[in-house]
């Protein structure tokens, strides 16, 4: 086992099975990730706004890593060690974006200090929450980094931080992992259309799971697991959620659909993540008491296989 670096200049704006690798890994490695902020450091003071940027450059994932003996059908598991975050974040508002786009009109910057444990805005403390929010492999979607699918992308979840594992699935050989959009701190929905935007460092251990490739981008963490589903309004995320959750728990506790749809609405949480992005997300926590991580990844190789 090695250490791998990526440092920040070596970015991708779309996930996509030909961009070439910027570094390879074996599974086992540690790998750390140099990533630009969600906004590519244009912005700088408050003085500047979304209306100065160039949005080509917006949403740089760091990548692609390709993985070693990673093949089409596995799952590729990133586990989260570290988030190492700069000293000052952005938060912006943009005419017409966000959850409220009728009410937006004026494009705003604010800047966050970090430091340490807090993140100060306007003079309120606010307890930090490091994340990633973009994460994902090559897709043959060729998704840009900005939207959320079942290859992962812009899933803008603030579980995926330190000390959780995310399931990714692999399409292409060697997986073509990304990672960016780190936030300081972000609330479930990043209503406005930014969390606290920050660039960082993120240090990671791949693993590879050999036929589990998950149907959507799973996150594991203590207590539960999380299917993370993206569709395009709110209500169709959470049907489509509803409805892959249900069938995991059929498969992995081999219920009828009817059973595993009650087990559901007792023992389930149906989550919201984002509601900006181009597809909105819903999570799914399936605490591990009731199927734990690896039973969920093999109902959707069984899936698979029908």
């Amino acid at each position: 086992m090695g250490l791998v670096r990526l440092d920040a200049s070596r970015v991708f704006y779309r996930f996509d099975p030909d961009i070439p690798p910027a570094a390879r890994a074996r599974p086992g490695d540690l790998v750390e990730f140099e990533c630009q902020d969600a906004l590519g450091g244009q912005i700088v003071s408050e003085e500047q706004t979304v209306a100065s940027i160039d949005w080509n450059r917006v949403n740089p994932a760091t990548g692609p890593l390709y993985v070693e003996g990673t093949t089409p059908g596995d799952a590729l598991a990133v586990k989260i060690l570290s988030i190492e975050l700069g000293g000052k974040g952005v938060v912006v508002t943009a005419p017409g974006e966000g959850a409220l786009p009728h009410l937006t009109r004026e494009a705003r910057t604010r800047i966050c200090r970090i430091y340490e444990d807090r993140v100060e805005f306007l003079g309120l403390a606010l307890k930090a929450r490091k994340m990633i929010g973009v994460i994902g492999t090559a897709s043959s979607e060729r998704a840009p980094t900005g939207v959320p699918g079942r290859h992962g992308g812009n899933l803008d979840t603030r579980l995926i931080g330190e000390g959780s594992t995310v399931y990714l699935p692999v399409e292409y050989e060697g997986g073509l992992l990304g990672i960016g959009d780190l936030h300081a701190v972000m609330g479930d929905g990043e209503v406005c259309v930014a969390a606290c935007e920050v660039s960082g460092k993120v240090l990671a251990r791949i693993g590879v799971l050999r036929g589990l490739a998950p149907k959507w981008p799973m996150v594991e963490t203590r207590d539960a697991t999380y299917l993370i589903i993206s569709a395009e309004g709110l209500e169709n995320a959470l049907k489509l959620a509803v409805e892959e959750a249900v069938g995991a728990l059929s498969r992995a506790l081999n219920l009828d659909w009817y059973d595993a749809y009650m087990l559901a609405s007792m023992a389930l949480d149906f989550e919201i993540s984002q509601v900006v992005d181009p597809r909105k997300t819903v999570r799914v926590r399936v605490p591990k008491e009731v199927v734990p991580a690896t039973r969920l990844l093999e109902s959707f190789a069984r899936s698979r296989g029908r």
